[in-house]
């Protein structure tokens, strides 16, 4: 199952195993903590890490705009990981793969990672504003914890969950959803993760293998 339909503050929306948020309503495609230039700001510090994550994260998103009817994505913060970030390589990829969408509406939520690799170029047409940033029944944030008028999607924290059977485990992504917010995991291909503990309250539901699926309990 590509993706999974829930029912949240009295909308439809679809948790993707791809890692994002699709609501059919708004024709709006979420995505959490992209982290463009991480890698980049890794090899400027000397740490040998993969090129090609900048490529990879764009191909990822053309892959969900093929499959789902598509007016806006809207990034819930860290979209940029450092100011190593404004790389020629790096923006000329962004610049190009904005060209082949240019009808398509990007916001931009700001997170932490945001404030210190500063905005990116006006010339990709990314729509910047502050969070909470309210989207029908939605409070579009990057912190999971602030206080919104309005249901929270969320990312920041990079939820991964240890699904254990046997002597088993698998470290995987999920998302966390709760009564008042969601936690998207991260989609950036090169990010780490944060072992999640769910609440009585909070429903869990994992990525792997282009599936996804909510974990009993």
């Amino acid at each position: 199952m590509k993706h999974c339909s829930i029912e949240l503050a009295g909308e439809t929306l679809w948790l993707l195993a791809d890692k994002a948020m699709y609501w059919p309503l708004g024709k709006m495609l979420i995505v959490a903590d992209i982290h463009f230039g991480k890698a980049t700001a890794f090899r400027s510090l000397g740490v040998p890490v993969p090129h090609g994550t900048t490529t990879q994260n764009l191909q990822a998103l053309d892959a969900l705009l093929a499959d789902y009817p598509c007016d806006e994505i809207v990034f819930l913060g860290d979209f940029l990981h450092a100011k190593a970030a404004h790389a020629p390589a790096t923006l000329a990829a962004m610049h190009a793969w904005r060209a082949r969408h240019p009808a398509l509406r990007l916001t931009l939520v700001r997170g932490n990672h945001d404030l210190h690799a500063g905005d990116p170029p006006a010339s990709l047409g990314i729509v910047m504003v502050d969070e909470p940033h309210r989207a029908g029944p939605f409070a579009l944030c990057h912190h999971p914890d602030l206080e919104a008028d309005g249901y929270v999607l969320a990312g920041h924290v990079h939820p991964v969950y240890h699904l254990r059977a046997a002597r088993e485990t698998l470290r995987l992504p999920c998302f966390l959803l709760g009564p008042s917010r969601a936690i998207l995991p991260s989609f950036g291909a090169f990010t780490g993760g944060y072992a999640i503990r769910p609440l009585p309250d909070e429903a869990v539901f994992v990525t792997a293998d282009s599936a996804i699926f909510r974990v009993p309990g």
